[in-house]
């Protein structure tokens, strides 16, 4: 007989998330579109959404009785708030059930301790964009995860985009300075393009649709197309052009955007240190 599936283990075992703001919405939504069953779906929530209301009429069991021994527990609350709320699933602890915590900054042996000793755990760094399934996670499983542990993290994750498994628990700290945090820094850049763009006379509106279909298209262009960035930056620069001109600007080495880009997340690094 062939091993049952990751998903097929999920929805005959059952699969708990403990908290749906966005992060927990977004991937729930990814899980179900890869064929997680809402029946085999319990959600631990004090104030549901409208939309995760809706799906209890689909067989989602909303702030029910756990299952007895489910094959996933997500932990998808705010890190403040993670010791008052693993006494809600702590029963699931030490035994076959995988937890996977996406909360910034709660390392490991913090996670183990809040739900119990021996439970296989992984800790994950998602990103915003999961929202719309273009997420990137990066993964790290304790001692006490397997490899069937670990793939079906990936496998439940790669639902809502791409996923990396890091070599040790240090290097968490500088993925979230880049792929957790990274889409804020994204952000601020249109908004400053954009008002760029309205003080060399474009209309705001106009102004902030170039900047966004502009940034978008070029991350888009940056991970579909076979040269890296610097050729890519390289191919839209001709000598002595509009292009150059501003690049000499941004890519000064004391003042334009290397050095900037180098304290703020050198600043998100240590932040995050300090909430571990």
């Amino acid at each position: 007989m062939s091993k049952p599936s990751q998903i097929e283990e999920i929805n005959t075992n059952g699969l708990v998330l403990l908290g749906c703001g966005k992060m927990g919405s977004a991937m729930l939504k990814g899980w179900l579109e890869a064929g997680v069953l809402p029946s085999s779906t319990t959600v631990i929530d004090p104030y549901p959404s409208d939309w995760l209301r809706s799906l209890e009429d689909h067989g989602l069991n909303l702030n029910k009785t756990l299952p007895a021994n489910p094959a996933v527990c997500i932990l998808a609350v705010k890190p403040q708030m993670m010791g008052d709320a693993t006494p809600q699933v702590i029963a699931l602890g030490g035994g076959g059930t995988v937890f996977i915590s996406v909360a910034a900054g709660t390392n490991l042996s913090t996670l183990l301790s809040l739900v119990g000793e021996g439970s296989p755990i992984v800790r994950a760094m998602p990103n915003t964009p999961a929202a719309i399934g273009r997420g990137i996670t990066a993964l790290i499983p304790n001692s006490h995860c397997s490899d069937d542990n670990l793939a079906m993290a990936q496998e439940l994750l790669a639902a809502v985009g791409q996923t990396v498994v890091l070599e040790n628990e240090g290097q968490m700290d500088a993925v979230t300075a880049v792929s957790g945090s990274g889409p804020a820094y994204v952000f601020h850049l249109i908004e400053c393009l954009a008002k760029a763009g309205a003080e060399q006379g474009l209309p705001e509106e106009l102004a902030m649709q170039l900047a966004k279909a502009t940034v978008g298209g070029a991350g888009q262009l940056a991970e579909d197309a076979q040269d890296s960035p610097s050729q890519l930056r390289i191919n839209v620069t001709s000598p002595n052009g509009t292009t150059a001109a501003a690049l000499d600007v941004l890519m000064n080495e004391d003042n334009g955007m290397p050095p900037l880009l180098s304290r703020a997340v050198a600043a998100a690094k240590k932040r995050s240190e300090e909430l571990a």
